[in-house]
This record gives structure tokens, sequence and C-alpha cells, in this order.
């Protein structure tokens, strides 16, 4: 890979650019840097936890202006996944948080408790057995089973945590039904952010800290890969990993100087 080819990068947020509320390097630092480069960035995530709004917030609180249409989450590809099935939209029953809930409603799909088209499940610090449950009877009677993405840990300050995968594990031996997944390592996500920056795969540099969705669904999607060592993966794990991410990074903050070098 030549960096200096690379025109756009697709980062993931959780234990990239930060864990928990802890960030991970000098945000307004390492974007200033990487519009003077001339990169265009699309910022891509599993957590289905937060609207696009709420991570625009967040990101304020770190000093980050971005635009709406550069955010995308597995909430989003589970919307757009419904919408091709469902065009007129519908109700759904929701294992998540609010961030699920209202981009699903933003796009004509409503929470309900009884009737639905689908179960869509994703990372629910709330969770009950009484929510479980009821996922598992309407599965049962053949309702759908969507999952917003495949994580079994979420990184935390305090360390990994249950995440998304966990609660559809829960569901699906309950069910005996697999979900569909919409988010990473599927490449929907990748291939709406490349379709919103106008630019070829090739042309694209995605990073991430977990080698089996953010290195897997880039990888997948045609996308050149960094994996940063900030977040979950490690690197025993990247040793064994094939096909090979084209960077290991121990920081986000260190492509910058890669890409001055480069292009020097």
């Amino acid at each position: 890979m030549e960096l200096a080819r690379i025109k756009g990068l697709i980062l993931d947020m959780d234990g990239v650019l930060w864990l928990g509320d802890h960030p991970l390097l000098d945000m307004p630092a390492f974007f200033s840097q990487a519009e003077k480069i001339g990169l265009k960035i699309m910022l891509a995530t599993n957590n289905a936890t937060r609207s696009i709004a709420q991570y625009q917030e967040k990101l304020l609180s770190y000093e980050v202006s971005l635009a709406a249409d550069q955010i995308v989450n597995s909430a989003m590809s589970a919307a757009f996944y419904l919408q091709e099935k469902h065009p007129g939209g519908g109700k759904v029953f929701v294992v998540g948080e609010n961030g699920l809930a209202t981009t699903l409603a933003d796009w004509g799909f409503q929470p309900s408790e009884d009737e639905a088209l689908a179960v869509v499940a994703g990372l629910d610090r709330t969770l009950t057995y009484t929510k479980l449950s009821r996922a598992v009877q309407l599965i049962r009677s053949g309702v759908e089973f969507v999952g917003t993405n495949p994580d079994l840990t979420y990184p935390s300050p305090g360390g990994l945590t249950p995440g998304a995968g966990s609660v559809l594990a829960f569901i699906e031996a309950g069910s005996g039904v697999k979900p569909v997944i919409t988010g990473k390592p599927e490449p929907f996500m990748f291939n709406l952010a490349l379709q919103r920056m106008h630019l070829q795969a090739s042309e694209v540099l995605a990073v991430g800290d977990r080698l089996d969705t953010d290195i897997l669904g880039g990888q997948r999607a045609g996308c050149h890969t960094a994996v940063v060592l900030s977040g979950v993966s490690t690197r025993e794990e990247i040793a064994a990993w094939s096909p090979k991410p084209d960077l290991t990074l121990d920081n986000l903050a260190d492509l910058v100087d890669l890409f001055r070098t480069e292009r020097a």
C-alpha cells in the first residue's frame, strides 16, 4: 500500500478515538492535520447505542465538529436493511438502547411490544430477562431476527465488557435462529461510507481496533486496512491474522506522521 494514493479514512470510534469517555488522542489536532493533508474522513461504528446526532454531540465535547453524513453506525445499517425489505416501514421489537430505537423510528420502524415484523437487537445496558424472553418468543413465532453487530465484547476504561454479540448469542440460543447481521464485518457500512466520500475502495484506509469486525469488514469491502493497539486486538492476535492488515499502529495519532513522511 502506498499512503500517497490514499484519499480517505474510514475510522472506527470505540477503541480508536476513545474508550468510554476517555479520549485516546488529541482529536482536534488529528482531524485538523488530516484535513490539511487532504484526507476525507468518515466515522463508522458497530455501536448502535447512540444516534448520529448523539455522536455529533460527543465529538463536539472533544472539540471536533463533523457533519451528520460523515458518520454511519450499525443502527443505520439495520434501518437500511429493513427499509429495503419493508419500504413502507412498520413495527419492530427492539432489544437495544435509545440510539437504536431512535434511528429505526427515523426510518419508519416504530418500536412495539406486541406486533413486530422484526426483532432488532444490539448492545443493551438496561437489558432484562423479560425483554430477552419476548424477543425469543417473537422469533420462534416466525418474526425475522436482525442483529446490529456481532461484537462479543466492548472496550471500556475498566476492561472488556459484554457487547452486542453477547446479547445476540443469548437470543440465538433461546430461539434457535441465527440473526442477519447488518454491521461489520459485513461490508454495508463501508460501502455506504465509500459512496458518501465519492472514493474507490482502493483509495481508502479503514482503521479499527478489532480484527474480526473492523479489519475483516474493511478487507471484504476492498479497502486498505490499519489496526490500532488502543482497543481490543493484541500484537499476538494480529500476528496470527490472515490476510494481514496493511498497517499496525500503537495509536491513531501515529498515522498522521506516516502520511507526512510518505508525502514529504
